[in-house]
């Protein structure tokens, strides 16, 4: 069994959401995204919580014979500990959660239109994620894990990473004329 978590505004990032990548040599591809969810939404931070409190117990039905061990890993984790902000600011005052899937996301625009243009949806932009959270015990790994069912784009933000867009690249062009004529 597992726990069904609707989540409200979180900023994508790393949105492998359109194509599946394996996350190393040898792995299976799956369709992934880091969910950055604000620590000042103290009322989605308590929800989601509160559903990995509820998966735990599922574990511990599962695998620990009643018992929730020490140690479990968790989907829900602090982007000012685990990450470095001055690298990656789009960290700093969240916590994260990764969620994949072999299965391709369901991705929705604000309207409730299904988006088919990858440009659409990208990592920086801001959506609520349908996720399932799972327990799992593998070969000593033990925790709660987040699959990824749906996407729901809410609003647009400044995308992460190197993004050219036409705009972009046609001021490139245009400072370049400019140097140029000098």
């Amino acid at each position: 069994m597992s726990t069904k978590l609707v989540t409200k505004n979180v900023r994508l990032s790393y949105a492998n959401i359109f194509k599946p990548k394996a996350m190393s040599a040898g792995q299976p591809e799956k369709y992934s995204v880091c969910l950055l969810i604000p620590k000042k939404d103290k009322t989605q931070v308590k929800k989601i919580q509160a559903a990995i409190e509820e998966e735990k117990k599922e574990w511990a039905e599962r695998f620990g014979k009643g018992k929730i061990p020490t140690g479990l890993k968790s989907p829900l984790r602090d982007g000012d500990e685990e990450k470095d902000v001055e690298e990656h600011p789009e960290y700093a005052g969240m916590y994260f959660m990764n969620a994949s899937s072999e299965s391709k996301p369901i991705l929705f625009d604000q309207e409730g239109d299904e988006i088919l243009d990858q440009s659409e949806i990208y990592s920086g932009c801001w959506a609520r994620a349908s996720v399932n959270l799972f327990s799992y015990d593998t070969n000593g790994n033990r925790g709660i894990g987040a699959g990824l069912n749906a996407i729901k784009k809410v609003r647009d933000d400044e995308p992460f990473g190197a993004v050219v867009t036409a705009e972009s690249a046609l001021r490139d062009f245009e400072e370049e004329d400019d140097d140029m004529l000098d």
